[in-house]
């Protein structure tokens, strides 16, 4: 099982290579799946705003190209003062795959959180429902 500290070394790898011309913000994301794979992930800008797409998300999709469906943990990092939380969007999308914990860090310090702490009562979807 890869450690904490490898998939915070590997989301700031990832945080690299953002593109962000815009915001200049740059986030990296790395996503463990349950079978060991890390999926890096990167912030991509896109000057209609609604268009960019988070570092989570680009790890999600990376990782289910990749064929993997199944997922331990999240990191994210960016240079902030204070970590840095995921967007609602990206909440729901962790929640969708079902990752367990989410780990925010800057480069002094980490928190970690489970996805129902982020997102309460998340639905997965119309099939959640009775």
């Amino acid at each position: 099982m890869k450690t904490d500290d490898e998939l915070i070394a590997a989301a700031w790898d990832a945080r690299e290579m953002a593109y962000a011309p815009y915001s200049k913000f740059h986030v990296g994301a790395a996503l463990l799946a349950s079978d060991g794979r890390i999926f890096p992930g990167c912030n991509v800008e896109n000057i209609s705003y609604g268009l960019t797409n988070c570092a989570e998300r680009v790890a999600i999709g990376a990782a289910i190209a990749a064929g993997a469906r199944s997922f331990e943990k999240v990191v994210v990092v960016a240079d902030t003062a204070q970590p840095i939380s995921p967007c609602g969007a990206c909440r729901q999308v962790l929640a969708e795959f079902g990752v367990k914990s989410v780990i925010l860090a800057n480069r002094t310090q980490k928190v970690t959180f489970s996805l129902e702490e982020l997102l309460p009562r998340a639905s997965t979807g119309i099939l959640d429902r009775p």
